[in-house]
């Protein structure tokens, strides 16, 4: 069913192409014609499944270069088509049957039209050929990934069978000979004599400044670091790092001169020039290793990342050379397998040492860094960022650790090596993320000049980041292939489709990048308004608060605008489900959204302003931030009220200063029975009229209020200059009427009651003074206290 199906749809493209090509320029139907034969060749290649995966990954960067080339002739051809329908749109519709428009018009409408048609095919086409690449490709990744899965879990004989031993020994014996009599004869060869005399000046140059750079650059890294570390200070972690990669960069040029010297001299043949440009790659393996160790387990306690006691970041720094030392040796068997065809068997009798020595490595490295009785959380171990990963790292070391020997064991070598090797370099790409957190934190500190930044957000950031970047690498470590992570990054720019509208990245960084530059600007010009215009003009504080506020809502929303403008997202499409959406938020989020609008009336109308003194809610204080939703008030206990906005609008409302600071003062006093009022209130007028906050115009009123229970009431109503000061005003007020008081002897009374006891008997005491007849029978009457 399946091969009737692809060969009616070969007849389709191939019908749908042959009209296509008609309507193509030259050069679009030569290279589309190359694209047709590509694109058969593939599919005979995946139908036949016999092509080498190295033919098959030729095969697909191929096919992913004519994908690249149909979506870039796909959006030329659109731009152009947009302009020609915008311009075809703007002579408006066409008649209708029996109507006829201008002779012009209708020509210039046949023009676009026609022009019309001819773009549409190029896009039609490129559509089709994209669809088809991308088919194409998915077919070739799924037939290699099947082809990995296969090799993985292929069982051969077991490689401790003693006899597949000779076979091995017998094949690093051959390549061994085969090595030294190579090199042998191009001793003995003239020509390589000749070419050793040509290049004789290159060569020696070379082998001294490497012998130099390898022997000598460790060290000098090494004392350039020692006088760095006299300054100390913050910059530590800065430079500490970047002056050891010296002892990584410098001994590695070394070695790759090294080998371009011997290389120059042309001694060595084949296999041994194979070789000999694998050294730098594995010299990297462990000069990296070495680095990443001192960095991670330094002998220094100060500068050590992972503060393990020192015998362990002894025994840590050993592991990590023994890591790299395996890594050579995996490289150098795999270098083997492609100098000499070797067997399944041969090669999992020479890889299970490996398997088995590494197995050893994770197991010392499970037991002696990630210990169950290590307490990260002391001391200078806080440090580490990553440490909740911990118990995953050591679950997953004791898994490879004991299940790769088992499985390399019974023939399944590859298996084996692609869970342990793995398992080995994504610790080393976890410790490598500790280096370089550390190293952005030690900036931050720098920049911040902060001592202790364990606290702020930046580490926790940063660690998230390098995770997420080092998800690529760790895919690439276990087994994912550079063609996947290209193609999905691919699939990642081509966006994604929401109610029909397609948003890709691009879209997505131009709208960030648009919409950041318009809210800096916003900001930008918000303070320009509030530290250098506003403040010239005679707006009061709570007027410039509401043009710098109103400044940042309307430059919120034109600057996002304008980011969906550039960006080019059509919200058209989406118009319905948002549409849907705002009904369900307006009912959720009502109370929300009048609290926004009444925040926007507070800013347009300003009832109350910052700075004012106001009372809501039975609350009094200051308004210090009137914001989109709410409004901050600050108490007269320094405490700060939030006040939602709604209330404020809606409510009852009293503003104490409002447009002025000009506000009364009541201030009350009794005087006894008896005195003269007239004095009185001459005495009072004098305390208002002698104070320097009180107005002279209003002057001061001095008001007999009436005859209380137990004084006569006198008010004196003053209007302040500063209402703010009024709980001042009344206390000095206070302190001077008691003065002024006491030096014309007035009284200040306080309340008097007269207490009747009509059945003393009934109490105790009283009883008692009745039977002892020590005292006379009291007269019914008052008894003052």
């Amino acid at each position: 069913m399946m091969p009737l199906l692809r060969w009616l749809a070969i007849v389709v493209l191939a019908l749908f192409a042959s009209v296509a090509q008609a309507q193509l320029s030259d050069v679009q139907r030569a290279y589309y014609e190359q694209w047709l034969a590509a694109a058969e060749r593939a599919e005979r290649a995946i139908d036949a499944d016999r092509a080498s995966t190295a033919t098959f990954e030729e095969l697909r960067s191929e096919l992913v270069t004519f994908r690249q080339n149909f979506v870039g002739a796909s959006d030329r051809n659109s731009q152009r088509l947009e302009t020609l329908q915008a311009q075809l749109q703007a002579l408006g519709p066409a008649p209708e049957e029996g109507l006829t428009e201008p002779p012009d018009i209708a020509a210039l409408r046949s023009n676009l039209t026609a022009q019309i048609r001819t773009v549409q095919v190029p896009i039609i086409v490129s559509d089709e050929a994209h669809s088809r690449a991308n088919g194409l490709i998915s077919e070739i990744d799924q037939i290699i990934r099947q082809r990995q899965a296969r090799a993985l879990f292929t069982r051969v004989a077991s490689p401790l069978s003693p006899s597949l031993w000779p076979e091995a020994l017998e094949v690093l014996r051959d390549t061994a000979a085969a090595l030294v009599n190579e090199t042998r004869q191009g001793w003995i060869s003239a020509r390589n004599l000749q070419t050793i005399r040509n290049n004789l000046a290159v060569i020696l140059f070379s082998f001294a400044l490497a012998l130099l750079l390898v022997f000598r650059g460790g060290v000098w890294s090494e004392q350039a670091g020692e006088r760095l570390r006299q300054f100390g200070g913050q910059g530590k972690g800065v430079w500490r790092p970047l002056v050891s990669l010296g002892r990584v960069a410098l001994p590695l040029l070394g070695i790759r001169m090294l080998v371009v010297a011997i290389d120059q001299t042309g001694v060595l043949g084949l296999r041994g020039g194979i070789i000999l440009h694998e050294v730098p790659t594995w010299a990297a393996y462990f000069l990296g290793a070495r680095w990443l160790a001192e960095q991670l387990y330094s002998k220094r306690d100060e500068d050590a990342l992972i503060p393990l006691p020192a015998a362990a970041r002894g025994l840590a720094r050993t592991n990590l050379a023994a890591v790299a030392l395996l890594f050579i040796l995996d490289g150098a068997l795999t270098t083997l397998a492609a100098i000499e065809p070797l067997s399944d068997e041969t090669r999992g009798v020479l890889g299970f040492p490996i398997v088995g020595a590494a197995a050893l490595v994770l197991l010392q490295v499970r037991q002696n860094v990630f210990r169950p009785d290590y307490d990260p959380a002391d001391g200078e171990a806080a440090r580490i960022r990553l440490i909740r990963v911990r118990p995953y790292l050591r679950v997953l070391s004791i898994f490879a650790g004991i299940s790769a020997p088992i499985l390399a064991a019974v023939g399944y070598g590859h298996l084996a090596e692609a869970i342990l090797l793995p398992t080995l370099a994504t610790l080393a790409v976890f410790g490598l993320i500790v280096v370089v957190q550390n190293f952005l934190a030690a900036i931050y500190a720098v920049i911040t000049q902060k001592s202790d930044v364990s606290e702020s957000i930046f580490p926790v950031l940063a660690s998230f980041v390098l995770v997420f970047a080092a998800l690529p690498v760790l895919a690439l470590i276990w087994g994912a292939r550079v063609s996947d992570l290209t193609e999905l990054w691919s699939r990642f720019l081509e966006g994604f489709n929401i109610g029909g509208t397609v948003i890709s990245p691009v879209d997505f960084l131009t709208f960030a990048i648009v919409f950041a530059a318009g809210y800096a600007a916003t900001r930008a010009l918000q303070g320009a308004l509030a530290n250098s215009l506003l403040p010239r003009t005679r707006l009061d504080p709570g007027g410039q608060n509401a043009i710098v506020s109103g400044t940042g809502y309307v430059g919120v929303v034109l600057a996002a605008l304008i980011a969906i403008s550039t960006a080019g997202i059509d919200l058209s499409s989406l118009a319905i489900v948002a549409g849907a959406l705002s009904v369900g938020i307006g009912f959720g989020l009502q109370n929300i959204v009048s609290n926004f609008v009444s925040g926007i009336i507070l800013l347009v109308e300003r009832p109350i302003s910052e700075g004012d003194w106001i009372e809501v809610n039975g609350q009094m204080g200051y308004v210090r931030n009137i914001s989109v939703r709410s409004t901050r008030i600050e108490t007269f206990d320094r405490t700060d009220v939030i006040v939602p906005n709604g209330d404020l609008v809606s409510g009852l409302v009293t503003n104490y200063t409002r447009g002025n600071t000009v506000g009364r003062v009541i201030v009350a006093v009794g005087v006894a029975y008896g005195t003269d009022t007239r004095k009185v209130e001459e005495i009072l007028r004098g305390v208002a009229e002698d104070h320097p906050m009180v107005l002279a115009n209003p002057a001061p009123a001095v008001i007999f209020q009436g005859f209380g229970a137990d004084a006569l009431d006198f008010e004196i109503r003053a209007i302040l200059r500063d209402v703010n000061w009024s709980l001042s005003v009344k206390s000095e007020m206070n302190h001077e009427i008691a003065k002024r008081f006491a030096a014309a002897n007035i009284e200040i009374p306080f309340a008097q009651r007269d207490i009747w006891i009509r059945n003393p008997e009934v109490l105790p005491a009283a009883q008692q003074v009745v039977d002892s007849g020590d005292g006379d029978d009291p007269e019914p009457g008052p008894r003052t206290t």
